[in-house]
């Protein structure tokens, strides 16, 4: 007779490594290592087939505390490392965890090409707007007016939107959530896993120490219903406290607005609904921010495609059916070949 053991549900310590986590009391990243543990124990995601990869900074730390495999790589280079190691093991499921200096400063160019490439990870970005493990220099997204150790007169960049620039970089997959929203993020990390491709997660995360309350503007309690818009497949952009104010196109125009439904002559019907697949709509998401306008928070993209690994083994396939199964020492001595006498 043969018994079936069914399978051992899985929690989130299971997924907690044996490390002490050594983060600032009171960091944002706290909330998001406890998030994803929770949300790969609810998917039951085999810790064996799961690899974090991660750069350099507060952030990089993430897979010494993950009881998964892990790779922690150098400075902006851990989008080119985890593409390798997804090419060489397709059956591997990779996220990789880097904050906005790690990701969009040293290492843009890699984040760009692991996106436009559209390569089967996950890709969480951790957005605090300041350089943390270096001691708070100003960073790609820290707003203008910055000051920091780097910029004592305030910072004269133009910041750089991290979901603009996944969008525009061609990301298939744009979402937004935050290290406070433990109800969210969990629901946002189960999308991103689902998509096939490259998913583009940010997180707006708190530096206590260089950056304390970044994000009180639209993320303290007393604020969040005003100044942030949930975003959900098919259903309208709604907001407030009162859920009467709402996204709809400026007349005579392709741009959005925020109306007051019962208020000059707007009704229900005048929201526009989220549609996940409108890059355009998405785009104007991405850069919505207070005070004209509330934050996106969700899922701003999903439009899937071809993956980059299941396209490159598609290629090899079709080589090797066409030219058969090739010897590489045959390979290597084949054509002209030359002696050199000394």
């Amino acid at each position: 007779m043969n018994v079936v053991t069914p399978p051992q549900k899985l929690t989130a310590k299971d997924y907690t490594s044996d490390q002490e986590v050594r983060w600032c009391p009171g960091c944002g990243d706290y909330a998001i290592l406890k998030a994803v543990q929770r949300t790969l124990a609810e998917m039951a995601v085999p810790r064996h087939k799961t690899l974090f990869v991660s750069g350099i900074g507060c952030a990089a730390r993430f897979p010494y505390y993950m009881s998964t495999y892990g790779f922690h790589t150098i400075h902006g280079r851990a989008p080119a490392i985890a593409t390798g190691v997804k090419l060489a093991n397709p059956e591997l499921d990779i996220w990789v965890v880097s904050g906005d200096g790690d990701s969009l400063s040293i290492g843009g160019n890699h984040t760009l090409h692991m996106l436009r490439r559209n390569v089967d990870l996950q890709f969480l970005l951790f957005n605090n707007e300041i350089y943390g493990l270096t001691k708070g220099q100003y960073s790609p997204t820290s707003r203008k007016g910055t000051r920091s150790p780097s910029t004592p007169m305030g910072s004269l960049d133009n910041p750089v939107s991290a979901a603009s620039f996944a969008l525009g970089a061609g990301a298939r997959f744009v979402a937004r959530s935050a290290d406070i929203l433990q109800k969210h993020l969990p629901g946002v990390l189960k999308r991103a896993h689902a998509h096939k491709g490259a998913s583009f997660v940010e997180i707006m995360q708190n530096c206590i120490v260089y950056n304390d309350g970044a994000f009180k503007h639209f993320l303290d309690k007393p604020l969040a219903a005003d100044t942030q818009l949930h975003v959900e497949h098919g259903a309208p952009l709604i907001f407030g406290k009162e859920q009467n104010r709402g996204l709809r196109l400026k007349p005579g125009s392709l741009s959005l607005e925020v109306a007051t439904i019962g208020e000059n002559g707007v009704s229900a019907d005048d929201i526009f609904i989220h549609d996940e697949t409108d890059r355009n709509l998405a785009t104007q998401l991405a850069a919505m921010q207070p005070p004209d306008f509330p934050v996106a928070m969700g899922v701003l993209y999903c439009d899937p495609a071809a993956s980059y690994v299941d396209q490159v083994y598609a290629q090899v396939d079709e080589a090797k059916k066409k030219n058969g199964s090739s010897d590489l020492n045959a390979l290597l001595n084949r054509g002209h070949t030359w002696t050199v006498e000394r």
